[in-house]
């Protein structure tokens, strides 16, 4: 039986299986919490985006911050990806995985000048500046180490990605990117600043989008950008339409990725902008269901009003239900042929906001381990040490092999820097 999300996670009996390893025997050896990602799934994740560019000049760059371990920025250098950027270590990171600068776009609204220096030194492609006061930093670092720093302007579209408020950024109450009726005099200043290069346009509205239509909403209004800027004389070489593409964590049925690039080539084409250069930037959508994270049952806690299963696994590990009140599917690693019962699935961490899931029917006992579905992305990527504990191990599954791609934190490294009073 396979699962909703994944082609690569399935029951083989009453074992749950991601591509040809045994998730229980994955925990038993290597311990819980436990992160498993399958690179099969990455990379058929990745294929649509491929197809839907295919004779087109594009780029496709890995957003990272959605999972930034060294397995998997290697796992899409290899397929030729680029990376999307947000910070100098996620630089730092790219580079050590292979990753080639000259594919390396740099986002972010709170870019510093280190930041900014490392980044020239590097030679990435780009930096997709936030805020007009950025603009002017940026040049000053430029002119200072005597480069030339190539840049996408990030507008605000105003446009509503239906999505969840947090990770919703291009309304005008968001904090991302620059005003839609103040983008054509920030390139201006961009076209007469020392240092700077204007190399294109970017434009992200949110995360886990699930239609089209939010998508071709916001490149209308990037189009008429276009146009204006280049009716000022200015000359734009590559549009940067993002990413947000959602996965299915229940329900949801966003469109296939090269359906989606079809649509929105179509409407570029039609406006006349197809000699473009198009990138996207996609995150979720190549490593969300590619991965899962492995619990094992501590307790069961009957109460009057909740049952409590308490699980290993904390809200330091996985934070996004405790954030965003999301929904990640909770399966049992070995099935058992009892009656389920109802529990909220909570961890060890001293908070009322540390649960994995409400109210799910699960037959499981003590000693049994489980699996939150749809876990590759920003799961690990926003774990902490919260109640001094270790991160998770990571592994990566590649057919039948289980590579060991980061190793479980020891409680002295987590003080490791830290210094007694004299």
């Amino acid at each position: 039986m396979t699962l909703p999300g994944s082609p690569f996670l399935s029951y083989r009996g009453q074992e749950l299986f991601l591509e040809d390893c045994s998730l229980n025997e994955l925990a038993a050896r290597h311990g819980t919490p436990l992160y498993v990602y399958s690179q099969a799934a990455m990379l058929a994740a990745l294929a649509p985006y491929q197809r839907g560019f295919a004779g087109r000049p594009h780029l496709v760059c890995y957003a990272m911050k959605a999972n930034s371990n060294l397995a998997v920025l290697q796992t899409f250098a290899r397929a030729g990806c680029g990376f999307d950027i947000v910070s100098g270590g996620e630089l730092e990171r790219a580079l050590a995985a292979g990753a080639d600068p000259r594919k390396v776009v740099f986002s972010g609204v709170g870019k510093t000048r280190a930041e900014m220096r490392r980044a020239l030194e590097a030679g990435v492609l780009c930096f997709n500046v936030e805020s007009e006061a950025e603009l002017e930093v940026l040049s000053e670092v430029a002119v200072a180490c005597g480069r030339v720093a190539p840049v996408s302007l990030r507008v605000n579209p105003d446009v509503d990605a239906n999505t969840h408020p947090y990770i919703s950024t291009g309304l005008k109450g968001n904090k991302f990117g620059i005003a839609h009726e103040r983008a054509l005099q920030a390139y201006r200043r961009a076209a007469e600043l020392p240092g700077l290069s204007v190399a294109g346009i970017d434009c992200h509205i949110g995360s886990q989008i699930t239609a089209p239509g939010p998508y071709l909403d916001a490149l209308d209004r990037v189009l008429d950008l276009v146009e204006a800027i280049e009716a000022a004389g200015i000359v734009l070489h590559h549009l940067d339409l993002g990413g947000g593409l959602g996965i299915q964590y229940t329900d949801e049925q966003p469109p296939a990725a090269d359906a989606l690039i079809g649509q929105l080539l179509a409407r570029i084409d039609a406006r006349g902008h197809g000699h473009r250069t198009v990138m996207m930037e996609p995150g979720r959508s190549l490593v969300g269901n590619a991965g899962v994270l492995l619990t094992e049952a501590l307790y069961l806690k009957p109460g009057e009003a909740k049952n409590f299963c308490v699980v290993d696994a904390a809200m330091n590990d996985l934070m996004r239900p405790a954030m965003y009140q999301a929904y990640m599917r909770i399966e049992p690693c070995l099935r058992r042929d009892e009656p389920a019962a109802s529990y909220d699935v909570v961890g060890p961490v001293c908070e009322s906001g540390d649960w994995l899931g409400r109210d799910r029917e699960l037959a499981v006992r003590a000693g049994d381990r489980l699996a939150v579905l749809s876990a590759g992305a920003y799961s690990m990527s926003m774990a902490s040490n919260y109640n001094t504990r270790g991160r998770a191990a990571e592994v990566m599954v590649v057919g039948a092999q289980a590579h060991l791609v980061r190793e479980r934190e020891a409680a002295t490294e987590l003080f490791r820097g830290e210094h007694l009073l004299a």
